[in-house]
This record gives structure tokens, sequence and C-alpha cells, in this order.
């Protein structure tokens, strides 16, 4: 009698491996602001490393009302992969070990690539955006740059479009194969202006021919009855979706990457 056909796993997508896969808890991601937990999850035959993060360990905002901080999370993972960029990490809302929260596709990142960096001159070197000065201690400034790189560009259009109130150094996650990963977008989507990032080097320049693309092809699908219109629904309240749509707008008008207004702290602290 011959032995039974082995039937080979079948192949899931990280979405759907994060979805409906078993969370188990290895180790709490201390210098998180919010509650974050490195987890495994495991479902037909595959499994990887991923953050969780309950709803109820949430720290309360002032600006932001309590308990919504992983839809937007996985909001900003929606606009990402509208916009072809895939600049977020597979990211979905499920219920965990402590309840509903955030699950993310954990990357390892690339320790040693320089993004960011401290200069002492005027004005930055080829390859490079001046971002600010900064002080260094005893008295002495430095200004901080980031690379002249167009996978921070791409990042910067969509931080303008989700109204990143909070894009640190500590957030940008290249990666050995060359791509750019972005994480911790709980503060995002505010229906007021909060925009506050270090990838301040293209303000007031006109946007590449492929972003006013990709901003035309998200003002399609957020119209009404559009599909990310209707992703969002569920994560984002309507004024939300609307100021969203709105910020897109007002990108496509203008053909240039947003300046500070001076009435919102630019950049985020600690910056990195």
């Amino acid at each position: 009698m011959s032995a039974p056909e082995r039937i080979p796993p079948r192949s899931v997508t990280s979405a759907e491996l994060l979805a409906e896969g078993e969370l188990t808890v290895r180790g709490r991601i201390r210098d998180a602001s919010n509650a974050a937990l490195l987890c495994t999850v495991a479902y037909a035959g595959q499994e990887a490393s991923c953050v969780y993060k309950p709803v109820a360990g949430e720290r309360p905002l002032w600006d932001f009302p309590d308990g919504t901080l992983a839809g937007r999370e996985v909001a900003a993972y929606e606009v990402s992969e509208a916009t072809g960029w895939g600049l977020v990490p597979p990211t979905v809302l499920r219920d965990g070990p402590y309840g509903e929260g955030m699950c993310q596709l954990w990357i390892e990142a690339t320790p040693d690539a320089e993004l960011l960096a401290l200069v002492d001159e005027e004005e930055p070197g080829p390859g490079w955006k001046a971002i600010g000065f900064a002080e260094v201690g005893q008295g002495r400034t430095a200004l901080l740059v980031h690379a002249d790189d167009e996978r921070l560009r791409r990042l910067a259009v969509l931080d303008a479009v989700i109204n990143n109130a909070d894009r640190k150094g500590g957030h940008l996650l290249p990666t050995p194969d060359g791509r750019l990963y972005g994480i911790d977008h709980g503060v995002t989507f505010n229906a007021e202006n909060k925009l506050r990032t270090l990838l301040w080097g293209w303000a007031g320049e006109p946007l590449p021919s492929e972003s006013v693309g990709v901003l035309e092809g998200l003002r399609d699908a957020l119209g009404e009855g559009g599909a990310l219109a209707l992703r969002l629904a569920p994560l984002i309240t309507p004024a939300e979706v609307d100021a969203t749509r709105a910020r897109v707008e007002a990108l496509l008008a203008s053909g240039r990457h947003p300046e500070p207004n001076g009435e919102w702290p630019a950049i985020p602290w600690p910056p990195v």
C-alpha cells in the first residue's frame, strides 16, 4: 500500500497570517510609549514575529480620542498599500491575549544604514537635506540632516497625507533588501494639522511626478464609495476621512511638499 500523498502547507499572505494566526507573547518592548508586545504568530504551517499593541495598553492623549491609536495604525497601512509604495509593514486589527489591538509584522532593520546625521557644517553636503540645527551639548549646535533618498521622500508624502504627528528617526526601518518601512503610526489622521516630522528636507519643493500620480490615485480611492474610503471608515472618524481627502486635494493643488506652518512644533521630541 503506497503512502498517502503529502499535501504541502497552504501559502498565506502576511496580512492573513497576522489576522488568523495564533498569537504567543514572547516579551514586552520596553522603550515603547504604549504597551507593545513582541509575539510570534502561527497559521497554516507558517510562523512570523510580530508586534501586538492592545488597545487596553494605550495611554490617554489630550488631542486624540481614547482607544483609537490601534485603528490609526491600521489606517496608515491601508493608505500605504493604496499608494503602491508598501511603506508600512502589514498591519491588522484583531483580538489577542489582552483584547483587541493592532498586530504588525516585525521588521528586521539594517542597523548601520545612514539616513540621519549630525554635521558641523552650515549647509548639508551632497546627498543630504537639512532639517535644522540641534543642541549637542556644551553650548554647541550641529546641523541635523537626512539622506536625499527617494524612499524617504515617498515617506514624507505619505506622512503629509496621514498627518503624522510623530515621524522620528527611530521609526525608520531600512532593510537589507533595500526597502524602507515606517512604523508607529498611532498619532495620525487628526482632523487638525499636526504634521511633525524629521523629513522636512524637501519642504516647499515641487512634488515628483510619481508622487503626483499616486496622490491622484488616492483622491479617486478616497471619493464617495471609493475602495480606500470604505476601508478607512471602520478605523477613523468620518471627519478624519474627510480631512485626509482634503489633505490630498491640497497637495495636488499646491504641487509642492508642505512646509511648517508655525502653529505646531514642526519636529518631534526627542527627534530620534
